[in-house]
C-alpha cells in the first residue's frame, strides 16, 4: 500500500478496534473482542423503537431554531462569560473539535453521532472547556427535544457562530442522529497518557507519512497537530509538514487546508492567562459534585479573560468577533517573535505593534493585548506552497470567504455520506465531488425480464454473487461512502482492485452492462440482481430474494479516484482472503469488516457461513468451503465445523489449517484462523451452533438473506 496516503506499514492496527482493555482481553490478550459491533444495539438507545430521527427534524421548526442559536452567541452568561460579549469563538471551536476527529483513512471520528458528548472526547486536553460550549447550548436543545439531536445542534451552533460574525456561509444540513455512548470502534491511539511525545505515533518524526495508520491527530488527545510547534517545540516550516499530513487524512487539499486555518482563527481567542496548575480535573475525573463540568478554574471568577484552555493566550485578529481579513493583515504586516504566554506556552507575538492595533482584553475593552499566532498559523507564512495560496486570499477577499465557506461545509459534512442524507432549507443545490455524487436511477424497468436474461446469461452462481458482494462491502457505516449504489465498482480505481479479482469482474460487467441496457436499468441495478438470482439459485425452491431497483450509475466525473483508494480492500474475510500476510490476524479485519458495514456478530456469522458453502472464496480458494455440495446455500459450514467427528491442525507455520477425519487422519478441508474463529471464540460458536442444529436450516437461510439485502441495501439512503 501507498504509506504516503495512508501511513506505513499495515493499513490495520492490531489490537485498535478489537483488543481494547476489556474484561476478556485483559485476562486473554488474544481474544477477539466483539464488543464494536453490538455498540450500537437498542439496549443502549432510550428511545421508543418506532422512533424516527430523520422524520423527526424534517418537521423541525429551521427558523426558529437558528434564530435561537443566533441570539445565544450574545447572552453572555455569568457563570462562562462569553469573549467580548460573544460565544462565536467558543462555538466554532467546538464544532470544529467535534467535525475535526474525522479521518479519511476508516471514515470514523468526526461529527456525524455527537460523539464529543462521551469518553475520551470529552475529556481530551484539546477539548478543555466544551462542556460549557455544550451546557450553554442546553436550553436550545432542551426546547426542541428529540427533533433536534445533538450533533446536528453542536455543528450548526458553530454554523450560526460564523453567520452572525458576518460569514455568508455555503449552506447547512440536519440529519445527524445522535449514538447514547461512546464509539468504541475508533482507535485514537495506543498512548496511554495525554499529550504523550509525537515518536509513538511514527515511524520517523522528521517524515510525516509515516504517522500510524489510520490516526491523524500528532498527540493522544489533540484533534490536529500541536500549536506549539512539533513535539512542543517551535518550528513552522516542520510544523507545516504535520499540517499538511494531518489535514490530508481528514480529506484536506492545501487550500482548503490554509483556508480552514486561517478562517479558523480569524475570529475568537486562545486561553492561558495564568499558570495551570490549579485547574480541576477533565470532565471524567470530576467529582460528582461537578455534574459533568471539567477544568474548574479557581481563578476565572467571572472573567472571560482568565479562562484557561490550551495555555496559549491572545486572539489572532484586531477585531475577533468578526469575520474579516484581519488574520493575514496581522500574519502578513508584522514581523513575529517567540514568546511564552501567562501559562508558559510558546506563542508567536508581533514587534513592535501599537496599541491601537492590537485587540482589546476579552472582559475589559480598556485594555489592549498583543495578538498571538500559533506554530501552525506561522507555517502559513513560512512554507512556500501555503504561503502563496494566502497570497491569492489577500489579493481576492471574496475568494477566500467563498473557499473557506466550502471549507467549513465539507470539515462539518464530511462524514454525513450523499447529499440524499441532508436535510433543511439550506442544503446547497450544488453537488460537490466529495459527497459521491450518484445520479438518479430509473425504478420503472421490469425486473423480472432483466432477471431472466442474466439467468440466461452463463454466468456461474459464484461470479454474480461475488460480483455483488465486492460491489457492496466497500460501504462504511462510520461516513457513509461506498456501497452497490453507484456501480462505481466498474470505475477506476475499484476495477482495478486486487480484491475485486479484475478478469473475473471484467468478464461479468461485460455480459451484465448489454443486459441493463436492454432493460433500461442501470449497470449498479444490474449487479445487485444478478447477485439476487445467484443466490435464489443456489437456495433453490422458488426463494425470493427482495430487491429494490433505483440505484444509480456514477461516472469518472462524479468520482473523486483519489478519495476512493482509502476504500480499498486489503483483506475481506468473507470471501476469506486478505492481501499479504499482516500482524493483524484475518478475523480481527474481518470484524473491522463487518463493523464498517454495519453488522452485527450474528449476521457478520450467517453471512460467513453463507458464504463459503456459496464457494465464492476469492480466487477460488477452498480454505473454509465446509461442505461436499459446494454451490448450494446450506448449513453445512456450521454443522461440520462443530462435528467432533473432526480434529483441526494448524500447517504452514499457523498460516493454515487442515481438518482431519480422527478415525482415518485424512485431511477432509482446510481452513483459515476466519473460518476457525467461529468455533473457538465462545460468542461466535453460540451463534454457530444456532445454525448447526437440525432443526435451523430454514432460520438460516432466512437469516442468511435478510442479511444479505441489509448489504445490498446499506447505501440507499432513498428508501
Amino acid at each position: 500500500m501507498d504509506g504516503s496516503k495512508t501511513g506505513g506499514g499495515c493499513p490495520f492496527h492490531h489490537g485498535g478496534n478489537t483488543g481494547n482493555d476489556k474484561p476478556v482481553t485483559k485476562w486473554w490478550p488474544n481474544a477477539l473482542n466483539l464488543d464494536i459491533l453490538h455498540q450500537k444495539g437498542v439496549r443502549t438507545n432510550p428511545m421508543d423503537a418506532d422512533f424516527d430521527y430523520r422524520d423527526a427534524v424534517s418537521k423541525l421548526d429551521f427558523d426558529a431554531v437558528k434564530a435561537d442559536v443566533t441570539a445565544l452567541m450574545t447572552d453572555s452568561q455569568d457563570w462562562w462569560p462569553a469573549d467580548w460579549g460573544h460565544y462565536g469563538g467558543l462555538m466554532v471551536r467546538l464544532a470544529w473539535h467535534s467535525a475535526g476527529s474525522y479521518r479519511l483513512a476508516d471514515g470514523r471520528g468526526g461529527g456525524g453521532a455527537g460523539n464529543i458528548r462521551f469518553a475520551p472526547l470529552n475529556s481530551w486536553p484539546d477539548n478543555a472547556s466544551l462542556d460549557k460550549a455544550r451546557r450553554l447550548l442546553w436550553p436550545v436543545k432542551k426546547k426542541y427535544g428529540n427533533a433536534l439531536s445533538w450533533a446536528d445542534l453542536i455543528l450548526l451552533s458553530g454554523t450560526i457562530a460564523y453567520e452572525s460574525m458576518g460569514l455568508d456561509t455555503f449552506g447547512f444540513g440536519f440529519g445527524r442522529e445522535d449514538i447514547w455512548g461512546p464509539e468504541t470502534d475508533v482507535y485514537w491511539g495506543s498512548e496511554k497518557e495525554w499529550l504523550a511525545p509525537s515518536e509513538n505515533r511514527y515511524e520517523n518524526l522528521d517524515d510525516p507519512s509515516t504517522l500510524e495508520n489510520p490516526l491523524a491527530a500528532v498527540h493522544m488527545g489533540l484533534i490536529y497537530v500541536n500549536p506549539e510547534g512539533v513535539n512542543g517545540q517551535p518550528d513552522p516550516m516542520k510544523t507545516a509538514a504535520q499540517v499538511r499530513e494531518t489535514f490530508a487524512r481528514m480529506a484536506m487539499d492545501d487550500e482548503e487546508t490554509a483556508a480552514l486555518t486561517c478562517g479558523g482563527h480569524t475570529v475568537g481567542k486562545a486561553h492561558g492567562n495564568g499558570p495551570g496548575d490549579n485547574i480541576g480535573a477533565e470532565p471524567e475525573g470530576a467529582s460528582v459534585h461537578a455534574q459533568g463540568l471539567g477544568w474548574a478554574n479557581p481563578v476565572q471568577k467571572g472573567k472571560a479573560s482568565d479562562a484557561f484552555t490550551s495555555g496559549i493566550e491572545g486572539a489572532w485578529t484586531s477585531d475577533p468577533t468578526t469575520f474579516d481579513m484581519g488574520f493575514f493583515d496581522l500574519l502578513f504586516g508584522y514581523e513575529w517573535e517567540l514568546k511564552k504566554s501567562p501559562a508558559g506556552a510558546w506563542q508567536w507575538e508581533p514587534v513592535d505593534m501599537p496599541d491601537d492595533k492590537k485587540p482589546r482584553n476579552a472582559s475589559d475593552a480598556s485594555l489592549p493585548q498583543n495578538p498571538i499566532m500559533t506554530d501552525a498559523d506561522m507555517a502559513m507564512k513560512v512554507d512556500l506552497a501555503y504561503n502563496a495560496i494566502c497570497q491569492r486570499f489577500m489579493d481576492d477577499p471574496a475568494y477566500f470567504k467563498d473557499t473557506f465557506a466550502r471549507a467549513w461545509f465539507k470539515l462539518t459534512h464530511r462524514d454525513m455520506g450523499p447529499k440524499a442524507c441532508y436535510i433543511g432549507p439550506d442544503v446547497p443545490a450544488e453537488d460537490l465531488i466529495w459527497q459521491d455524487p450518484i445520479p438518479a436511477g430509473s425504478a420503472s424497468f421490469d425486473v423480472e425480464t432483466a432477471k431472466s436474461a442474466i439467468a440466461a446469461s452463463g454466468l456461474s452462481n459464484a461470479e454474480m454473487i461475488a460480483t455483488a458482494w465486492d460491489s457492496a462491502r466497500t460501504f462504511r457505516q462510520s461516513d457513509k461512502r461506498g456501497g452497490a449504489n453507484g456501480a462505481r465498482v466498474r470505475l477506476a480505481p475499484q476495477k482495478d482492485w486486487e480484491g475485486n479479482e479484475p478478469a473475473r469482474l471484467a468478464k461479468v460487467l461485460n455480459v451484465l452492462e448489454p443486459i441493463a441496457g436492454e432493460a433500461g436499468a442501470s449497470v449498479a441495478d444490474v449487479i445487485v440482481l444478478a447477485g439476487n438470482v445467484g443466490l435464489e439459485q443456489a437456495i433453490g425452491g422458488g426463494t425470493t430474494v427482495p430487491f429494490t431497483p433505483g440505484r444509480g450509475d456514477a461516472t469518472d466525473a462524479h468520482t473523486d479516484a483519489d478519495s476512493f483508494d482509502v476504500l480499498e480492500p486489503f483483506a475481506d474475510g468473507f470471501r476469506n482472503w486478505q492481501k499479504q500476510a499482516y500482524a493483524v490476524s484475518a478475523e480481527e479485519m474481518m470484524l473491522d469488516r463487518a463493523q464498517l458495514l454495519g453488522l452485527t456478530a450474528q449476521e457478520m456469522t450467517v453471512l460467513v457461513g453463507g458464504l463459503r458453502v456459496l464457494d465464492v472464496n476469492h480466487g477460488g480458494s477452498q480454505h473454509g468451503v465446509f461442505t461436499d455440495n459446494p454451490g448450494k446455500l446450506s448449513t453445512d459450514f456450521f454443522a461440520n465445523l462443530t462435528d467432533m467427528a473432526y480434529s483441526w491442525h494448524p500447517v504452514n507455520d499457523g498460516e493454515s489449517y487442515e481438518i482431519r477425519d480422527r478415525k482415518t487422519g485424512a485431511v477432509k478441508w482446510t481452513a483459515t484462523s476466519a473460518d476457525l474463529v467461529f468455533g473457538s471464540n465462545s460468542i461466535l460458536r453460540a451463534y454457530a451452533e444456532v445454525y448447526a442444529q437440525d432443526d435451523n436450516g430454514d432460520k438460516f437461510i432466512r437469516d442468511f438473506v435478510k442479511t444479505w439485502v441489509k448489504v445490498m441495501n446499506a447505501d440507499r439512503f432513498d428508501l
